[in-house]
């Protein structure tokens, strides 16, 4: 059988989990070179994960006519300019999360694409067996019409961290804003998912708040990011998505993620766990029943290695990976649109 011949640039934690995702699937992925501007950090991860090929110039390795694939795992600044030339190179592109900063860049990377597969780490949380099986169930008309998707996600702040926070987690200029798109992005991609992607947002109402001052020493000096946003989208059939994201926020744990829809509603959970249960609520003429549609036990560790993986197989049967660049797109674009909306306190239409 082919493989795809795949270079990661980026060596850090993000990058050595893709290094793993491409070695669970030795039948279809020959991983054939790494880069990091770091020259300790890739020769290490060379040496220990038996890679042939270090470079510690990107440029380096899109020259290289043995690598027809990449994964850009490197901090977001930089890496939307880095996906263009890896397109213009002519190699396949799979672009960590957040995708871009704005819809500009994200425009240009299609204007790049042709004919390659252009592959959205949003997709994470999406790939789950429990997410497979609640997309069935919309699928199969158990809801009926979608009216409401809703994603609410608060971490309570713990104590002070002994080891400094990435500089980027909270930036603006480094990773495009806070909490949105470190996991917003997922709420998005995951929801969206499951209703097969059929709603298309029209209208966005938001708010951002940075951190309480209390909590600012759990940030990197200077971050300017938020750490809790709330958001209203009205799509065009009138299916309404209602958002809360936030850490470091004056609040215990308060998560719950549900689509409920004209006949029924399914109650999720992005968060992976042992004993997970899906729970159904179906209108009856004697009133709501609940039953649980699906149960098992998901991990962590299977959320980093399943996407190298699906974008080999899209590579190799010519076929959409599990979020696609247009799907990116949908998640820039409300993105875009909360930030806006945030920044002028008006609703704000997406085109």
């Amino acid at each position: 059988m082919k493989k795809v011949k795949l270079g990661i640039i980026g060596c850090g934690v993000i990058g050595i989990n893709h290094v793993k995702g491409a070695l669970s699937a030795p039948d279809r992925v020959e991983l054939t070179a790494l880069c990091d501007i770091r020259p300790e950090a890739v020769k290490a991860a060379a040496t220990q994960y038996k890679v042939p090929k270090a470079y510690t110039n990107p440029d380096e390795l899109l020259a290289d006519p043995d690598v027809e694939a990449v994964v850009l795992a490197i901090p977001l600044k930089g890496r939307p300019e880095l996906g263009v030339k890896v397109l213009k190179a002519g190699k396949h592109l799979l672009m960590e999360k957040p995708l871009v900063r704005n819809m500009a860049e994200a425009r240009a990377l299609l204007a790049a694409r042709g004919e390659r597969v252009v592959a959205c780490c949003s997709a994470r949380h999406s790939v789950y067996p429990s997410a497979r099986a609640a997309a069935k169930v919309v699928s199969d008309g158990l809801l009926g019409k979608v009216r409401l998707i809703r994603a609410r996600g608060i971490t309570a702040c713990g104590p002070k961290p002994k080891n400094p926070p990435p500089v980027w987690r909270v930036s603006k200029e480094l990773n495009g804003g806070g909490i949105l798109v470190n996991w917003g992005v997922y709420d998005l991609d995951y929801l969206l998912s499951i209703v097969g992607w059929s709603v298309r947002p029209q209208t966005v109402l938001a708010q951002t708040w940075r951190a309480p001052e209390i909590f600012r020493d759990r940030m990197a000096p200077g971050s300017d990011g938020e750490s809790l946003y709330a958001a209203i989208v009205r799509c065009q059939g009138g299916e309404m998505i209602v958002m809360e994201r936030g850490e470091f926020v004056a609040s215990s744990n308060d998560v719950a993620w549900s689509i409920i829809g004209e006949k029924g509603t399914i109650h999720l959970n992005l968060i992976p766990d042992v004993g997970k249960k899906l729970l159904l609520d179906e209108a009856t003429p004697d009133g709501v029943k609940s039953r649980v549609v699906w149960e098992g036990d998901e991990n962590w560790d299977s959320i980093h290695i399943t996407l190298v993986p699906d974008f080999a197989d899209a590579i190799l049967q010519h076929r959409a990976p599990y979020t696609s660049l247009e799907q990116g797109m949908v998640i820039q674009q409300i993105t875009d649109a909360i930030y806006a909306s945030a920044e002028s306190g008006r609703a704000v239409t997406i085109e």
